[in-house]
């Protein structure tokens, strides 16, 4: 099996890029898209066309709307393109609300990008949550509070929604983990704790390699399950 690990930064992943080196039963390569949806979208794609991977696994930190704390490893399950729309009115329209797009035309469910994995999710043994993509870090209160309001997001990340749009309209299972390293709000990086969630993140990167690693290739079978 061919597994790709991508990640907006080299940082990010670094403990679990060292622990490749190490070899196993499946091939694994790295791939570093840069920050935001459209460096990410394009990385994956390019990638995708030179070497296609049977699986995709995204790995990243994130800021939480709902104080989970610093270090907790989430499995992402749904994405949203958050402020894919228009602001107005003290009220944001997406494209959806607009008419532009219809909400249930694939890779969209509901207005959403939904991992359908269901026994990939599982196997991570992660709590699974739903986030959001935006391309600008959530700062404003009124904008925070509407997304609390007006979304189930427990997390925010730049570059989700991108591997999530990739993935469905390519038909390759994927998984999108994410670490907290940071309350959303106020940029106060003396109350964000990135050595922690970085450490955390890998830890589970690293198991969920090893648990891949001691099954055989009966897993394409499972992780192409949608049902």
């Amino acid at each position: 099996m061919h597994i790709l690990l991508a990640a907006a930064t080299s940082l990010e992943i670094q403990p679990a890029s060292d622990f490749l080196e190490t070899g196993g039963p499946h091939r694994v390569s790295s791939l570093i898209t840069g920050v935001g949806s459209l460096p990410a979208g394009y990385s994956l794609m390019r990638q995708i066309d030179r070497d296609r991977p049977d699986l995709i696994i995204q790995a990243g930190i994130a800021g939480t709307f709902n104080r989970t704390p610093p270090g907790a490893v989430l499995a992402i399950r749904d994405e949203t393109l958050a402020d894919l729309g228009v602001w107005e009115e003290r009220q944001f329209k997406s494209l959806f609300d607009l008419q532009l797009a219809d909400p249930d035309q694939p890779p969209f469910t509901a207005s959403r990008l939904v991992n359908p994995y269901r026994s990939l999710l599982t196997l991570t043994g992660l709590e699974q949550v739903s986030a959001i993509t935006v391309n600008e870090i959530s700062t404003d209160p009124n904008r925070i509070a509407w997304y609390r309001h007006n979304t189930p997001a427990v997390v925010e990340s730049l570059e989700g929604g991108a591997l999530h749009y990739t993935c469905l309209q390519e038909q390759i299972p994927f998984l999108q983990i994410r670490s907290v390293s940071n309350d959303i709000g106020i940029r106060d990086k003396s109350r964000w704790d990135i050595p922690l969630a970085i450490r955390q993140l890998n830890d589970r990167l690293i198991a969920l390699l090893q648990q891949l690693d001691r099954l055989d290739n009966s897993i394409l079978y499972a992780i192409n399950d949608v049902s």
